[in-house]
C-alpha cells in the first residue's frame, strides 16, 4: 500500500484553488516535494497531514481518507513545520515531549520512559527540566521532533523542517528525519540537496503536481526548468 495517493485532489482556499487536479501516488519510504514559493507545496502537506480539508477529488493517507477518518490519522500521522515556536506548548522540554502521548493509554511508567528515550534519541536529556522556549532554535527544532516521534508515527510530513538553521543543525534534524525508524516521510524543502537524498520527488509547479519519479530525476528537471 502507498503511504499517500491522490487524483484529482483539489484544495481551495478563500476563492482560491491553491492544489488544482493533483494527481501521484507515494511508491517510495522517502519522498521530497519541491517547487517554487506559492507553487502549492506547504498546502498539499497540510492536505496530507488533515490540517485543511479537499475541496474536490480523492486523497488516500496510509488506507485512509483525512476528511472521514482524521482521528484515526491523527494517531499515526505527526506533523513537523518550519517553526518549532508553533509546536512547543508546554514549559519544560519533558512536559512538552509527554503532551505528545496524552491521546494514549499509557501508566505513568511507561511515560516517563517513552520519554526519556526519546529525549536520550534526540540528545535532550540534559535539557529535559529547562524552559523549552528558552532552547536555541535547533534545539527548539530537534524538540518538535522528539514531539513528533516519541508517538512513533507511520508518517511524518515534515514542511521546511531545516529552513531556519544553519548548516550543522539542518543536517542533524535531516539524519533524523531520514532515518529508517519504520516510518514514511513527506518532506517538503527548498534545499535541493537535501531532497536529492529522498528516494522519490515531486514537483509541484501552479499548484499541480507536474513530475513524479526518483529525486535524483525530479530535481535535475526542476534545477533546469529554473536555469531556464
Amino acid at each position: 500500500m502507498s503511504a499517500v495517493r491522490a487524483v484529482d485532489l483539489t484544495v481551495r482556499l478563500g476563492d482560491r484553488e491553491v492544489v488544482r487536479n493533483a494527481a501521484f501516488e507515494v511508491t517510495a519510504r522517502t519522498v521530497a516535494v519541491v517547487g517554487d514559493n506559492g507553487s502549492g507545496k506547504s498546502t498539499l502537506a497540510r492536505a496530507i497531514a488533515g490540517l485543511v480539508h479537499r475541496s474536490a477529488g480523492e486523497l488516500e493517507v496510509l488506507g485512509r481518507d483525512p476528511d472521514r477518518d482524521a482521528a484515526a490519522l491523527r494517531r499515526r500521522v505527526a506533523l513537523v513545520l518550519s517553526d518549532p515556536d508553533a509546536q512547543i506548548l508546554m514549559p519544560t522540554v519533558a512536559e512538552d515531549v509527554s503532551l505528545s502521548l496524552r491521546a494514549e493509554n499509557l501508566s505513568r511508567a511507561e511515560r516517563s520512559a517513552r520519554v526519556a528515550a526519546a529525549l536520550t534519541r534526540f540528545g535532550l536529556s540534559d535539557l529535559a527540566d529547562r524552559p523549552a522556549h528558552d532552547l536555541s532554535g535547533g534545539q527548539k527544532q530537534l524538540l518538535a521532533l522528539c514531539g513528533a516521534f516519541v508517538r512513533a508515527p507511520d508518517l511524518v510530513v515534515a514542511d521546511e523542517p531545516t529552513a531556519f538553521l544553519d548548516g550543522r543543525n539542518a543536517r542533524i534534524v535531516a539524519d533524523h528525519l531520514l532515518a529508517d525508524t519504520g516510518h514514511a516521510l513527506v518532506l517538503v524543502t527548498h534545499d535541493l540537496s537535501l531532497a536529492r537524498r529522498c528516494a522519490q520527488a515531486l514537483l509541484v509547479e501552479d499548484g499541480r503536481v507536474v513530475a513524479s519519479g526518483s529525486a535524483v530525476d525530479v530535481v535535475a528537471e526542476y534545477e533546469t526548468a529554473l536555469a531556464c
